[in-house]
């Protein structure tokens, strides 16, 4: 029903672009002097703009800022914001159907590099990324940020509700291109040079989404993390919570503490952390790493820090694949490391994970009571079988993407304790097979880079910190923070990989590594493209085929 409900809406969206796109010149040319000449005016001339009504769009507040500044946001995910360059903030709705629509904000810098930017959404997507419009305002882009349709992190929004649905699953990230675009052509009085997309783990998903069924939204995108292959991700990450217990934890005899989960950690590091040459705290290929859980196993003379037989049955488990009912793989195993994030101890093996349980109950059951002591493998092929608003995006068919010279940069942390850094090989390995392409042909617009000790999208042990959002900009190694400016940032090209792809889409140079930085600056790792490995020559990492 829900796909009959997507051609319906889409009907709806292709009335609304159509009319940007056939007042698109004008709208070039409409002032093309004023925001040269005063861009204070030309923000607030949006509250007045006539075309605006017929393009389903509602202006909310234009304001101009000059100097840097703390801002109110729009929805509840977080109370304020940081403007830290000259701009004109656009706050604004489009509606997408008759009974769903997105607030989104654009902020359009004085210093704007005639770059246009995209961002996406994370968990279950209804909260605008601030962040990132500060990050990439601050980079010269004139960067666009939605609600994803709805707003807040639940899914609750989702029951009964198609279209809310649909603006998630398919929509919102389109919408806030073809709506922004224009509204940039606007402002500036010309239209934008080139079009880029930035987001992780579900803002990955959308990215990726974007390449398959929107190839001409973006120039480049970069998909961090990207929740592709989402049905069967959500029913991996459910599987690993009953694996541990959940959802009863205190009488479940598989249940692993927190306490024991860190005996679990240090014995995977024990026997695995020294594969790659060196003992330095960070699994460099997790796929190598054959733990054993036997050797924590409690004997006749231990009888603390151990695990009973249960346990180690449950980390097996957890340390597998997931196979479906007619033995087909479903999804890649849980990666040996990730285990040591806190977050994967508090979100993923103490309770059944919030997004799984919103997804069943909201939007595969419609509300209805559900019990996940039955949650299993007949679950996950109902996900399948429904696959609203196409949100699984596991397709490898990026053939009008590749036509028309799009580029895709995605990267994934080894370490990585929401999204197994397998399901971006999977990705990467069947656009190889649909496309039919090796490997150096398909590095001809698609690369990924798998990030050693990096966990979800940022953070973690190593040089995690590249460019890739607004919490990981990069530093020059060995300058503390405050020393270690946004512009100096801006010069590092090889070590800002927003900046990488930049340079791949206008002047055709690919990035073969990209140099990632500790969080403070005091260690640097090239990161290699897959399939190539990451080796250590007894010096330091290289990449080798």
């Amino acid at each position: 029903m829900l796909n009959g409900v997507l051609d319906k809406s889409f009907s709806f969206l292709r009335q609304a672009t159509s009319n940007w796109q056939i007042l698109g010149p004008a709208l070039s040319v409409l002032a093309p002097s004023q925001f040269d000449s005063d861009p204070t005016a030309a923000c607030a001339s949006f509250y007045h703009d006539p075309t605006l009504a017929g393009l389903n769009t509602t202006i909310l507040n234009a304001t101009y800022y000059e100097n840097a500044t703390a801002v109110g946001t729009l929805g509840v995910c977080q109370p304020t914001a940081q403007i830290s360059a000259p701009l004109c903030r656009v706050q604004f709705i489009v509606n997408t159907s008759d009974v769903s629509a997105i607030t989104a904000e654009a902020w359009f810098p004085t210093d704007w590099n005639g770059r246009f930017l995209g961002l996406g959404n994370g968990g279950l997507g209804g909260c605008i990324d601030y962040d990132d419009l500060g990050y990439g305002a601050s980079l010269g882009f004139a960067s666009v940020a939605s609600n994803n349709g709805h707003d807040g992190n639940s899914g609750v929004v989702f029951e009964n509700k198609p279209e809310v649905l649909l603006d998630f699953t398919s929509r919102a990230v389109h919408v806030e291109a073809v709506a922004g675009k224009q509204l940039v052509a606007m402002y500036y009085g010309r239209a934008h040079r080139r079009a880029y997309y930035l987001g992780c783990s579900t803002g990955g998903r959308q990215g990726v989404y974007a390449a398959l069924h929107h190839p001409a939204d973006f120039d480049g995108i970069l998909a961090g993390a990207p929740a592709t292959n989402m049905n069967h991700l959500l029913g991996h990450s459910a599987m690993l919570s009953k694996y541990n217990g959940a959802p009863n934890l205190e009488t479940n005899p598989s249940f692993i503490s927190p306490a024991l989960w860190d005996v679990v950690s240090a014995e995977i590091l024990r026997q695995c952390d020294a594969l790659d040459g060196i003992a330095d705290g960070i699994i460099t290929e997790p796929d190598a790493c054959e733990f054993r859980p036997e050797e924590i196993q409690c004997t006749s003379n231990t009888a603390s820090n151990c695990l009973t037989a249960t346990q180690v049955e449950a980390l097996r488990k957890i340390y597998a694949p997931l196979y479906g009912l007619n033995g087909e793989l479903l999804f890649p195993r849980f990666d040996p490391g990730a285990e040591a994030s806190p977050r994967a101890q508090s979100f993923v093996f103490a309770r059944i994970p919030q997004f799984a349980y919103d997804w069943m109950k909201y939007v595969i059951n419609n509300g209805s009571d559900y019990d996940f002591n039955n949650f299993g493998l007949a679950d996950i092929a109902l996900m399948d079988e429904r696959d609203p608003g196409k949100i699984s995006t596991f397709s490898g068919d990026f053939s009008a993407f590749r036509a028309r010279g799009g580029k895709l940069i995605s990267y994934h942390g080894r370490s990585d304790e929401l999204i197994p850094s397998g399901n971006a090989k999977s990705l990467y390995n069947l656009a190889a097979r649909t496309l039919g392409l090796h490997a150096e042909m398909l590095d001809s617009f698609y690369r990924l880079f798998l990030v050693p000790g990096m966990c979800h999208c940022l953070g973690g042990a190593g040089a995690v910190n590249f460019g890739q959002n607004a919490h990981a900009v990069p530093q020059e190694v060995g300058k503390p923070p405050e020393q270690s400016s946004k512009s100096q940032v801006a010069s590092l090209k090889a070590d800002n990989v927003l900046l990488a792809l930049v340079e791949w889409v206008e002047h055709g140079h690919a990035p073969d590594t990209i140099t990632g930085v500790s969080k403070d600056g005091k260690l640097s790792r090239v990161h290699c493209r897959y399939p190539h490995k990451s080796v250590w020559d007894g010096e330091k990492y290289t990449c080798v085929s």
